[in-house]
C-alpha cells in the first residue's frame, strides 16, 4: 500500500459532499447490522449526503434477522454517524457509515448500536468510559471441487502450526494487503501472525473507545471478506472449522477511563493482589462474573461456539479456551485474564462470530453493576485450572461455562440483566432466533450419528 494511496483515503472532517466528491467518492453505504452484527445497507449516490444524514433510507425490518417488525409497519431508517465514514480501501468509489437505526422519529429500542449506546450512556453518567481491544482471530480457506475447504497455503502442514514463518508468508499476498488496509484506516496494527489452527491467522491493532472498536470489527470482518476474495480464497470468522484444532476467539481487552483526560482507571501499581488493577477494575471484574454465563450466549452465539470452549481438543493439546467461571492474573485458563503489567482485563470466552455491540453491552452493563454494588470478585485464581478435580473446583465455588447454546440460552433468558439491557423487544427477538437456531441443529441428522449408529445394531 503506498503512500499516496493511503493518503487517498483520509476523510477530512467535517465530512460533506465535497469532501468525499474530492477523494473520488461517488456511493455512500449508511450502514447498520442485523442481529449477528453484519452489515447491512442501501446505496446512496454522493450528491444525496445531506439528505441521508436526516435518515431517508427506509428498510424493512422483517426482511432481517433481529430486528423485530411485522411487514405492515413502519419502516426503520438508517442515520448514520458522519465521524465513522471511511472510504473501502478495495473500492475507493465508496464510503460506509456506521449508523443508528431509528423509527417514528427516535431512536430504535431493537438497533444493535442503540443499545450499546445505552449503556455508554450509563458509564458516561457514572463518569466513566469503556476502551475496547479486539483481537481478530479468523481463518482464511479455499473452496475446494468436492464442496470441501481446504487453507490457501499447499505446503504439508505440521502438528503445530502455531508462529509459523513459512505459512505466514504463504499468504503473504493477501494478509500485507489486509494489513495495509487497516493501518490506511488507522487502526495501528503491531503484530500479526499464523495461528495454531490450519490457515488460521491473528491480527492485533490498537484498542479504540467502545463503539468506534464495535464499528471497527463489522467493517473489519466484511473487509476480510472481500480482501480474501481478491486472492482465491474466504475469510471465515466460524469459531471452530476443524474439530482437531484451535478455534478463532476475538478476545475482549477492556479498561474504563476518566472521559475528561483518557486517564486508565484500571491501571495502578499499588495492588496487594499483584496483578496491577484498580479495586475499580475488581469491582468491574466481579460484576462480569456474576453474569458470566447469560453474557456467553451474546458472546459466543452460535452452536459451532461450544466446540470451541472445551478443556481438549486441540492439536497442542488443552486447546487453551476458557471453560471456567473464574479469573486470574497472567493465567490463560481462567476466563477473564489480567495480562501482564495489569490495567485491563481479558474476557477470553468472546468469539469471532459475535456480534461486538451487543457483546459489549452485556459486559458493560454487567461491570457497571459490579462497580454500583462494589463487588469483590475474591482473589485471582494462578493456578492451572485445567488441572483441578471437580471436587477441587466445587471446593473454590467455581462454576463451569455453559457447554453448549442451549445451556447458554437458559441463562441468558433467566438472568434479568438480558431483557434490562436488550429492551423487550430485542431479548424476544434475538431469544427466539437463537432458540430455533439451538432446536435446528438439535434435530439434524448428522454424518457422525449416521456413521456410528446406522448399521449398529
Amino acid at each position: 500500500m503506498t503512500a499516496k494511496a493511503a493518503a487517498a483515503t483520509l476523510v477530512p472532517n467535517p465530512v460533506t459532499e465535497d469532501t468525499l466528491s474530492a477523494l473520488g467518492v461517488k456511493y455512500l453505504l449508511p450502514s447498520y447490522v442485523d442481529l449477528h452484527g453484519v452489515s447491512k445497507s442501501k446505496m446512496v449516490p454522493v450528491d444525496h449526503y445531506d439528505r441521508m444524514l436526516t435518515g431517508s433510507e427506509l428498510c424493512t425490518g422483517a426482511a432481517l434477522d433481529g430486528v423485530p417488525q411485522e411487514v405492515s409497519e413502519e419502516e426503520v431508517a438508517s442515520h448514520p454517524d458522519p465521524k465513522s465514514c471511511r472510504v473501502l480501501p478495495w473500492n475507493r468509489e465508496v464510503a460506509w457509515f456506521a449508523s443508528d437505526l431509528w423509527c417514528k422519529g427516535q431512536p430504535f429500542d431493537a438497533c444493535s448500536r442503540n443499545i450499546l449506546q445505552r449503556a455508554t450512556a450509563k458509564a458516561a453518567a457514572m463518569g466513566y468510559t469503556m476502551n475496547l481491544g479486539m483481537e481478530a482471530e479468523f481463518f482464511v480457506l479455499q473452496d475446494t471441487e468436492n464442496g470441501g475447504y481446504k487453507p490457501l497455503s499447499d505446503r504439508k502442514h505440521l502438528e503445530k502450526p502455531a508462529y509459523d514463518t513459512a505459512r505466514l508468508l504463504d499468504n503473504y499476498g493477501w494478509i500485507s494487503e489486509l494489513v495495509g488496509a487497516m493501518n490506511e484506516l488507522g487502526w495501528g496494527v503491531y503484530s500479526f501472525d499464523h495461528e495454531d489452527g490450519i490457515g488460521q491467522f491473528e491480527i492485533d491493532f490498537k484498542y479504540f473507545d467502545v463503539l468506534t472498536m464495535a464499528d471497527n470489527f463489522v467493517f473489519f470482518r466484511w473487509m476480510a471478506h472481500e480482501i480474501a476474495r481478491r486472492h482465491g480464497g474466504f475469510a471465515t470468522f466460524m469459531p471452530k472449522p476443524y474439530a482437531d484444532r484451535a478455534g478463532s476467539g476475538a478476545h475482549f481487552n477492556i479498561s474504563l477511563a476518566d472521559p475528561a483526560t483518557g486517564a486508565n482507571l484500571f491501571a495502578t501499581k499499588d495492588d496487594p493482589r499483584g496483578c496491577g488493577l484498580t479495586t475499580l477494575g475488581y469491582q468491574f471484574i466481579a460484576g462480569v462474573l456474576r453474569h458470566l454465563p447469560a453474557i456467553c450466549a451474546v458472546i459466543a452465539p452460535t452452536v459451532n461456539s461450544y466446540k470451541r470452549l472445551i478443556l481438549r481438543g486441540s492439536m497442542s493439546g488443552f486447546t487453551w479456551a476458557p471453560i471456567f467461571c473464574c479469573y486470574g492474573d497472567n493465567n490463560r485458563t481462567n476466563t477473564i485474564r489480567i495480562p501482564l503489567g495489569g490495567g485491563r482485563m481479558e474476557l477470553r470466552a468472546a468469539d469471532s462470530a459475535c456480534n461486538p455491540y451487543l457483546g459489549a453491552a452485556m459486559v458493560l452493563a454487567a461491570g457497571l453493576e459490579g462497580i454500583e454494588e462494589g463487588l469483590d470478585p475474591g482473589n485471582p485464581h494462578q493456578d492451572n485450572m485445567y488441572l483441578k478435580t471437580p471436587a477441587e473446583l466445587d471446593a473454590l465455588g467455581i462454576r463451569m461455562l455453559p457447554r453448549s447454546l442451549g445451556e447458554a440460552l437458559d441463562a441468558f433468558k433467566a438472568d434479568p440483566l438480558s431483557e434490562k439491557v436488550f429492551g423487550s423487544s430485542m431479548f424476544k427477538a434475538w431469544s427466539d432466533y437463537k432458540a430455533d437456531e439451538w432446536a435446528s441443529y438439535c434435530n439434524h441428522v448428522s454424518d457422525w450419528e449416521k456413521s456410528r449408529y446406522l448399521k449398529l445394531f
